[in-house]
């Protein structure tokens, strides 16, 4: 009888783990899809991971958020405004990124487009974004089979300064005007979502 009573624990334990280990999953997919619905990624891919390729992604990198900064630093500015303005500037980024290219002496071709992907984990400065899906604006140089350079176009923390490894407090401050508690606090804690269990607090407690 004892035997079938620790057996039954046993079953119930491995049971509401299975289940807690499901929603947490399930919760930790669903943040990184509202945060998806509520950023805009900018990336830019170099040729190639040769030293040279890589610095001219930088430098085009640098042209075309120089650009795009006076039509996305706006206040208020929504999402699809802001998808709205990069599709409408776009044959003018193509054109900046082509003189870059071109005064640094390469012929590369060069596109860009508003693309919906999957990515990785990504950190820029202090702030993770989790993988999963999300729009992005996307550059590609000439066979765009380098490392890419990232940030986020919307709110516009491209513009920002992360040489030191942290995003301003005042770009923090615009990220959580757009996301929710559960979604700031998952992209300020490392990509990491916690969910808690009344259930695992007190079993916890009994240990």
């Amino acid at each position: 009888m004892r035997q079938r009573m620790v057996l039954l624990l046993a079953a119930i334990i491995v049971g509401i783990m299975v289940t807690y280990s499901r929603n947490e999953e399930y919760h930790a997919e669903n943040v990184q899809e509202r945060i998806a619905e509520e950023v805009l990624r900018f990336h830019v891919l170099a040729n190639s991971d040769s030293a040279k390729d890589q610095e001219l992604k930088l430098k085009v990198k640098d042209a075309v958020v120089d650009y795009l900064a006076p039509y996305l630093e706006k206040d208020e500015m929504t999402l699809e405004e802001a998808k709205a303005e990069v599709t409408r500037r776009k044959e003018e980024v193509l054109e900046v990124a082509r003189m870059v290219i071109a005064g640094e002496g390469y012929d590369y071709p060069v596109t860009a487009e508003l693309t919906k992907d999957y990515f990785p984990v990504k950190v820029y400065g202090d702030v993770t974004l989790p993988a999963g899906e999300y729009e992005a604006f996307r550059i590609r140089i000439g066979d765009a089979e380098g490392k890419n350079w990232w940030c986020i176009l919307y709110p516009p923390l491209c513009f920002v300064d992360v040489t030191y490894g942290y995003v301003p407090e005042g770009s923090k401050k615009q990220l959580k005007n757009v996301l929710d508690k559960d979604c700031y606090d998952a992209v300020m804690g490392g990509g990491k979502v916690e969910v808690r269990s009344r259930f695992l607090d007190w079993f916890r407690e009994l240990l």
